[in-house]
């Protein structure tokens, strides 16, 4: 399906990287992008074998945009969205559709990833597939990537290693990052019939769910439907059965389950390091995503570009920087607006019905408004003064 374009690996006791990556990600990818286009010897560390699955709703948002299409030239989109379907448990449904261009791209996460491994390789990246890593150690001058599986007891020496291996993955934990929100959110990839294919194309449905901060969602993706929900993390009872409820709520129990996956998001302490000596965290992995929507691609291809980019020139303080300057503030809002979903879960609702609102959301989707712009106009920020949030 895909040509294999990665160069042949070269083994040698005497390699001394640049930058290594771990994970291969949007957010490992993205770095090892902008570092190799830097001219950083640059070489990334994949556990498994592109294309792979992943579980991700696969919305990608105009800020997602503008990083990959210069990247990657054409981006591997199966649906764009215009129109979407608000619900509240169900009920009090209400689509409204966008004027002046979609909101959303739908993207695959086996497709999306493996252009992005294909634009990191042909801008000089080394990808070495299958080489899971176990451990990272470092001294003054560099740090060592020691290799499981397979290749147990290889290590891949770097100046500075960048970890993209998500928010449970050795990096994270070598650097330290600690969490303050967990959520778990369960997924269907549904085979879509031809009506469902004309019933969908173009719109997405937003359902805000039983449990306050919780929602679902429906993605089209061309010949498949992603049907999911997210909630708190310790509610397993709870998601699954909000998952079982949408599913037959939307008339959609009877198709076939091409995929059926979990996974937990984790939003990183606002006074959680970034960086523990020449190891740096990007994306999941420094618990980088918006609390509210839980989106996090955006914030990989951000994270991971400038961390690619920092760790070329090797200043990595500077990235530090530019997340708290440019992330932490979209997160903090994000903080807050769920705040106000969770004491007040029809007020969103409500609020999307309204011109301010939707006009709001529109400009957050198209990447015209930031978040932390967002919560700063006048009727959202006395909605979210008046209740403390």
């Amino acid at each position: 399906m895909y040509a294999r374009t990665q160069p042949a690996w070269l083994d040698s006791p005497l390699v001394i990287w640049d930058v290594a990556v771990v994970g291969a990600g949007p957010a490992g990818l993205a770095a090892a992008h902008a570092a190799a286009t830097a001219g950083a010897r640059t070489i990334v560390l994949e556990r498994s074998t592109h294309p792979r699955y992943k579980t991700c709703g696969g919305g990608l948002i105009g800020t997602s945009l503008a990083m990959a299409e210069p990247r990657l030239g054409t981006v591997p989109g199966r649906d764009t969205i215009d129109a979407v379907t608000f619900t509240r448990g169900g009920k009090r449904t209400f689509t409204r559709r966008a004027r002046g261009g979609p909101l959303l791209t739908m993207v695959r996460r086996d497709d999306f990833d493996h252009a992005w491994y294909e634009a990191a390789v042909k801008a000089g990246a080394t990808v070495r597939q299958e080489s899971p890593v176990r451990s990272i150690t470092q001294d003054d001058e560099t740090a060592t990537v020691g290799l499981a599986g397979a290749n147990g007891g290889e290590e891949i020496v770097a100046r500075t290693v960048i970890g993209a291996d998500g928010s449970a993955g050795v990096t994270s934990r070598h650097v330290g990052v600690s969490f303050d929100q967990q959520d778990l959110g369960l997924e269907l990839e549904l085979a879509a019939t031809e009506q469902d294919r004309r019933e969908w194309r173009g719109r997405v449905l937003l359902d805000w769910g039983p449990v306050p901060g919780s929602y679902g969602w429906v993605f089209p993706k061309d010949d498949q439907l992603t049907v999911g929900v997210i909630m708190t993390k310790g509610h397993g009872a709870e998601t699954k059965r909000y998952l079982r409820d949408f599913v037959a709520q939307l008339g959609l129990t009877g198709r076939r389950v091409v995929r059926d996956s979990g996974h937990l998001t984790r939003c990183r302490r606002p006074d959680a390091p970034l960086r523990r000596g020449r190891v740096i965290v990007a994306g999941d992995a420094a618990g980088l995503l918006e609390p509210w929507t839980r989106e996090g691609i955006s914030f990989a291809l951000r994270s991971g570009s400038w961390a690619g980019a920092a760790a070329a020139s090797g200043d990595l303080a500077a990235y530090e920087q530019r997340v708290e300057n440019e992330l932490a503030p979209e997160m903090a809002a994000g903080r807050r607006l769920l705040a106000v979903q969770m004491r007040r879960p029809m007020l969103i609702h409500t609020a999307m019905a309204v011109p301010v609102g939707w006009r709001a959301f529109q400009m957050f989707c198209r990447g015209e408004l930031a978040m932390a712009s967002a919560i700063e106009r006048p009727v959202i920020r006395a909605a979210v003064k008046f209740l403390g949030a």
